[in-house]
């Protein structure tokens, strides 16, 4: 059996590419530190023979006994709330883990694929944003953290790939959403659904205008899979293209929830992206790839999800 280290193997996505993987056929080996994972995205995989959790800190010195296939480095806080409040634990992922976890990949001649993020074009000067572009980032803002450490993790996995010649992988994943989302993390997706499952005011930020793309956990996961077992070492996009104003989805939100909720408008962060749409064009010419869950249909799965920790 092939087997995969999923580092944030405890969050969001890291928790639903190990189902994945596992469903696959692979053995799975899951590390997280749990800051802001949760040991209960993977409770349902306890006592299974191919899955293995450890709790550490990846940017500690990485001990794995044994082959290794895959390494999917996800380890970061992901929302605007963490890398606010974990500054310096969200640097230190993207750089340190990074430079571990690749150490780790060279040593065993593990395939290596970086979780990137479409906040490596900042707020873009482009659109849609396609992987040639490269970026529109202020470097000392509030959100340079997550910025600078995804694209310092972006530019070393390239610099392990030319010196040292492991195959790499770099997935620059736009906005997602689904199951195992914590309800207060302050993405849009959770956000809203929790406000309008309680009837409290929806909170939008700036005037609405703003546009942003949201792309289902499976049709995710499963681009992301198939870029593993790709060739390509460059970066490559994976997301949703349609695009809609956030007004337009706190209104969707709304009736898809059947809620009373009221939308309120909210002054607009630091250096909040004004827009935001994938140029998926690469990963449908060299993957075969392109999303097939409709956004009506997830958010009607996520919203089920949220229920259980609504009153």
């Amino acid at each position: 059996m092939k087997r995969a280290l999923v580092t944030g193997g405890a969050g969001f996505l890291g928790s639903n590419l190990c189902d994945l993987l596992l469903d696959r056929g692979l053995q799975v080996v899951c590390m997280d530190n749990l800051i802001t994972g949760n040991v209960g995205n993977i409770e349902h995989l306890a006592g299974n023979p191919n899955f293995k959790f450890i709790k550490q800190d990846v940017t500690e010195y990485i001990f794995l006994p044994g082959p290794l296939d895959y390494i999917f480095h996800f380890a970061s806080p992901a929302s605007p709330i963490d890398y606010l409040e974990l500054p310096i634990q969200t640097l230190k992922v993207g750089s340190l883990g990074t430079h571990k976890t690749l150490g780790l990949a060279k040593a065993k001649n593990a395939t290596f694929l970086l979780a990137s993020t479409s906040e490596v074009y900042g707020d873009p000067l482009i659109h849609p944003q396609t992987e040639d572009y490269w970026g529109n980032v202020n470097p000392i803002g509030p959100r340079g953290v997550y910025d600078e450490a995804k694209r310092f993790a972006e530019a070393i996995t390239m610099a392990y790939h030319r010196f040292h010649g492991v195959n790499t992988r770099i997935v620059r994943i736009f906005n997602t959403f689904g199951p195992r989302m914590r309800a207060h993390d302050g993405r849009v997706v959770p956000a809203f659904i929790c406000q309008a499952l309680e009837n409290k005011p929806i909170t939008v930020f700036g005037d609405g205008s703003q546009t942003r793309s949201f792309c289902y956990v499976s049709d995710l996961l499963e681009g992301i899979y198939k870029l593993a077992l790709s060739e390509e070492t460059d970066p490559v996009n994976i997301g949703n293209p349609r695009e809609m104003t956030v007004s337009q989805f706190a209104e969707l939100i709304v009736n898809l929830t059947g809620s009373t909720s009221e939308i309120e408008y909210h002054p607009l962060p630091v250096d909040d992206p004004k827009i935001r749409q994938p140029n998926i064009e690469k990963a449908g010419r060299i993957l075969g790839w392109e999303p097939i869950v409709k956004l009506e249909e997830g958010l009607g799965n996520t919203i089920e999800w949220f229920k259980k920790f609504t009153s």
